[in-house]
């Protein structure tokens, strides 16, 4: 299973809290490549509620690690 911006960034939009069976329909629903949903399908516990991308992957970047400053703009 491997992560990359691009394929998190599908699951912004999705029904969080969500469980794994949840994320893949959605994935599926949304038109999600299938990288993301073959990373979804390797997730091991089924029965987990994930709150947010951030649980299924740690180092996925928030608005936090970007140095933009929205107040200029």
């Amino acid at each position: 299973m491997y992560w990359t911006l691009e394929l998190a960034s599908k699951l912004e939009d999705a029904p969080w809290p969500a469980a794994k069976e949840e994320l893949i329909d959605f994935a599926i629903r949304s038109g999600a490549p299938m990288e993301l949903i073959d990373n979804l399908r390797e997730i091991e516990d089924d029965e987990e509620v994930f709150e947010s991308i951030e649980d299924l992957w740690p180092d996925y970047p928030t608005k936090e690690d970007f140095f933009f400053n929205e107040d200029e703009y």
